[in-house]
């Protein structure tokens, strides 16, 4: 390791990301403060849900997520800001689902009609959960499943999020 401004800099050259994330554990469990860093966003195709998996069996050890920039965002701005407006990212595998906007005073129903959608093929178990004013005084924080988040009532200033198969609450 190298030492960064009073502190012990860790270089791997471990490819295999598990190996990562429990060589981070080890040194939080030794006394230091880790940070793992990846590139793009750690929550979304990143690390940080590996991290969590992981860190069941080092209760002890505290986990903060900082976002980043996803290459969706990050590629548009280069290209122009092509997702200005409306747009969806999609992973060719089992995906999770953010959903902005989902209900305003002329579109009641809309969130309600999209759970209709998804519990004709997706279990109502399936776990999911819903931020409001992220990053604003009051952000309100709720998880539930499926056919719960069905009869929640949300605004413009919420994020809804779908969870995939794999999904844990």
């Amino acid at each position: 390791g190298e030492r960064f401004a009073g502190k012990r800099l860790l270089t791997t050259s471990m490819r295999q990301e598990t190996e990562r994330c429990e060589l981070c554990f080890r040194e939080a469990e030794a006394g230091n403060q880790v940070a793992l860093i990846c590139s793009g966003d750690a929550g979304i195709y990143g690390l940080a849900s590996l991290m969590y998996e992981l860190g069941a069996k080092h209760p002890e050890t505290e986990l903060l997520v900082i976002p980043g920039i996803t290459a969706a965002s990050s590629g548009a701005a280069v290209l122009g800001a092509p997702l200005n407006h409306d747009f969806c990212v999609i992973s060719l595998s089992d995906f999770a689902m953010a959903i902005y906007n989902p209900s305003s005073h002329r579109r009641k129903d809309y969130l309600q009609r999209a759970c209709d959608i998804l519990l004709e093929t997706i279990e109502g178990k399936r776990p999911c959960g819903y931020v409001e004013n992220i990053g604003r005084e009051g952000t309100r924080v709720v998880t539930c499943t499926l056919r719960e988040l069905r009869d929640r009532e949300v605004n413009m200033f919420t994020t809804v999020f779908i969870g995939n198969s794999e999904t844990e609450i």
